[in-house]
C-alpha cells in the first residue's frame, strides 16, 4: 500500500481517480479547495482537506511521507479564462509550481501531471503528436503548458520524477454539467434532461473533437505512476478518432438549436496516441458511442 495525495480530488477527473486508488487499497489524501469541486464526490476511503494549492504554506505539510502526488487540480476550461485570467493563472501555474516545489521538498518519488491538449492549439497537421510546438491560444492553454515546462525543469534541476498527461476532451459521469465550466457532452445532456434544444457552435460541423472517456483516464494516470518514466514526458492520452460536434449531438438524439462560434476554441483535435501505447502500455477502452451510452443510462 502506497500513500497517495490527489490535488482536486473531489473534482470531476480527480474524484475517479481516488475511487481507483481507494478501491486498489491505497491510503489517499485530498486536496480540494471545492471551489468548483464537490464533497461528496470524495470517496470515503480518503481523507479531504479543505485548502487551497495557490497558498504554499496552507498545503506543504500534507506533502509529509506521500509517495506519489496526483496533481489533477486547476481551475479549467477556456472561456472562463479569457474572460478572467487572473484567478486561473493563480491556481494552474502559482498553484502548480506550489505543488512540484512541496513535493520536492517532501522527497514525494513522483508527480504525475493532468496536461492539456488545449497546449497544442492550431496545428497545420493531424494527429497531434507529442513533439509538435505547442502553439496556445488562451490563458488557459498557456497556463496548462507552463505547467509541463515547470514538470520537466523540477525533473531536470531538482531530480523529481514527473509525468505530464495532455488529456483530450475528457468525459463521463459526475462532468460538470452547467455553467461556465461545463463541456459540451455535459451540457448536451444537460439540455436534452431539461427539454431544451442541444445549443451547437455554428461551425460545430468543421469542429472536430478526440473525445476521451473518464475510465480511460484514471488508467493513464495509474501506468503513469507504476511504469519507469519520469523525466518530465509527455502522453497524449486521446483515442485517435475525432468527432464533429454535430456528430455528437446526433450521437445523443433531440433537438439542435445553433449559437455563435467562440473565441479561443481549436477547430480540430486528434491525438496520436503510439507513444503512450508503447511506454506505459495504455490503449483507450471505451468508444464515443459506448460512454454516451453509458451516461445516458445513469
Amino acid at each position: 500500500m502506497s500513500k497517495v495525495l490527489v490535488t482536486g480530488g473531489a473534482g470531476f477527473i480527480g474524484s475517479h481517480l481516488v475511487d481507483r486508488l481507494v478501491d486498489d487499497g491505497h491510503d489517499v489524501i485530498v486536496l480540494d479547495n471545492l471551489s468548483t469541486g464537490k464533497r461528496e464526490n470524495v470517496n470515503r476511503g480518503a481523507k479531504l482537506i479543505e485548502c487551497d494549492i495557490g497558498d504554499y504554506e496552507a498545503i506543504k505539510a500534507h506533502f509529509d511521507k506521500i509517495d506519489v502526488v496526483f496533481h489533477t487540480a486547476a481551475l479549467a476550461r477556456i472561456q472562463p479564462s479569457i474572460k478572467n485570467p487572473l484567478p486561473y493563472n493563480q491556481t494552474n501555474i502559482t498553484g502548480t509550481l506550489n505543488v512540484l516545489w512541496a513535493a520536492k521538498n517532501a522527497g514525494v518519488k513522483k508527480v504525475i501531471y493532468s496536461a492539456s491538449s488545449s497546449a497544442y492549439g492550431d496545428q497545420e497537421k493531424f494527429p497531434l503528436t507529442e513533439d509538435m510546438i505547442p502553439r496556445p491560444k488562451t490563458p488557459y492553454s498557456i497556463q496548462k503548458f507552463v505547467g509541463e515546462l515547470y514538470c520537466r525543469l523540477f525533473s531536470q534541476l531538482y531530480g523529481l520524477p514527473t509525468v505530464c498527461l495532455r488529456y483530450f476532451n475528457v468525459y463521463g459521469p459526475r462532468q460538470i454539467l452547467v455553467g461556465a465550466y461545463a463541456a459540451v457532452i455535459g451540457i448536451f445532456l444537460w439540455q436534452i434532461a431539461n427539454g431544451e434544444p442541444m445549443t451547437v457552435v455554428e461551425n460545430g460541423k468543421q469542429i472536430r473533437r478526440d473525445f476521451t472517456y473518464i475510465s480511460d483516464v484514471v488508467e493513464a494516470n495509474i501506468l503513469a505512476w507504476q511504469r519507469d518514466v519520469g523525466g518530465g514526458e509527455i502522453f497524449n492520452i486521446g483515442t485517435g478518432k475525432n468527432y464533429a460536434i454535430h456528430e455528437v449531438a446526433e450521437m445523443i438524439g433531440g433537438e439542435i438549436a445553433t449559437i455563435p462560434a467562440r473565441p479561443g476554441d481549436a477547430l480540430i483535435t486528434l491525438a496520436e496516441n503510439a507513444k503512450v501505447r508503447k511506454i506505459l502500455g495504455w490503449e483507450p477502452k471505451v468508444s464515443l458511442a459506448e460512454g454516451i451510452a453509458k451516461l445516458k443510462a445513469l
